[in-house]
């Protein structure tokens, strides 16, 4: 378990803060300090360009620290900044343009997607693609579907208005809404018809027991077929598949705040120690597959906006561009503080949410 989290976190975060650290090099930005990892130093060793690079004693994340940051959040040291000279002062995160400012913070969640692009994009020119046609061929056992009267041969052009043109937009559309009431656009001969299924909820079970609850209609397509695909394809489906997984996030995410699924659903690094020392047990390819879902994952969090994360600092600089000027000091120094006291707070919770999920009552 500690192996594969390791294997899996580690070149993540690197990834992330490469990102950052080689955009802001391109801008004339220099790095004081590249750290996998927070708190104390481990080993680290300093480059000709004055570049700290180091491993820190908590493997929960990492940064890059700008000349001209008072610490690693990037909040500006305007004390720091004031005593520099003029050639220090133009190599500073401070002294960039607020476009390249807000490109060197997104560069590391656009890293991120972009890695899991690049492993979508292998996996579909190795495997190519599994497609067929939302053509219901047969139906579950207790299949929602079937009890509102659709029938095998019926063709599936649309749900709730959004056209369907392959079977594994069914999927898409319907797992992340158990119990929603879906409008279902049929072709059945020369026919017409709209059918409103309501998607049931299902436990799905991994071999390790792991659960998610996801809605289904009950319909089964007819036999798949694999199509291989050529360079261009595969990135643009990997692409989709990007795309397809943060909407996922998104969804997930309104739910739980909205109470529509339980926080029991949240996972944090114990259970990501968990589900990666699963994954490598079933093989390289699982694992970077898994790898590709955590990268985006971890693109999701950082771009929220939260201030101590890449989406506050967007936000901060969303409303710079606005107001023409950037906000008080004291205004993001509370800001900072609050969104670090939140994130902590929320590693915490989800922390001990593993810990319960892991480790039920009466179990010892």
């Amino acid at each position: 378990m500690i192996i594969g989290f390791i294997l899996l976190l580690g070149p993540l975060v690197v990834i992330h803060e490469l990102g950052h650290y080689l955009v802001g090099r391109w801008f004339g930005v220099r790095a004081e300090a590249f750290s996998v990892g927070f708190g104390k130093e481990v080993w680290g060793r300093t480059d000709k360009r004055g570049t700290r690079w180091k491993l820190s004693a908590i493997p929960l994340g990492g940064y890059v620290q700008f000349a001209g940051d008072m610490d690693p959040t990037s909040r500006p040291d305007d004390e720091k900044f004031a005593a520099l000279t003029p050639e220090q002062k133009a190599e500073t995160f401070n002294a960039a343009k607020l476009w390249q400012k807000a490109l060197i913070v997104a560069a590391g969640p656009l890293t991120n997607l972009l890695f899991a692009v690049i492993i979508f994009a292998a996996f579909n020119m190795a495997f190519g693609k599994v497609t067929a046609l939302p053509l219901v061929d047969s139906f579950t056992p207790d299949s929602p579907a079937a009890a509102a009267g659709m029938r095998p041969g019926d063709r599936i052009t649309a749900i709730d208005g959004k056209p369907v043109d392959e079977f594994d937009s069914l999927r898409e559309a319907i797992w992340p809404y158990p119990g929603r009431t879906f409008q279902l656009e049929v072709k059945r001969g020369g026919e017409a018809l709209a059918i409103p299924v309501r998607a049931a909820e299902k436990v799905l079970k991994d071999r390790f027991g792991n659960e998610s609850h996801v809605g289904i209609i009950g319909v089964k397509a007819a036999t798949p077929r694999i199509v291989p695909v050529g360079p261009v394809e595969a990135v643009g489906l990997a692409g989709k598949q990007t795309v397809s997984v943060m909407k996922m996030l998104v969804v997930g995410v309104q739910q739980i705040v909205t109470g529509q699924r339980s926080v029991d659903e949240l996972g944090g690094p114990i259970k990501t120690a968990k589900y990666s020392g699963e994954q490598l047990s079933l093989g390289w390819l699982s694992f970077v597959s898994f790898a590709a879902f955590i990268s985006i994952n971890l693109a999701f969090i950082n771009l929220l906006p939260i201030p101590a994360l890449d989406g506050g600092h967007l936000a901060f600089y969303a409303a710079e561009a606005v107001r023409r000027k950037p906000l008080g000091a004291r205004s993001q120094d509370w800001a900072y503080r609050t969104g670090l006291a939140f994130v902590l707070a929320l590693m915490l919770f989800v922390t001990l949410n593993d810990l319960a999920s892991l480790l039920p009552l009466g179990q010892g």
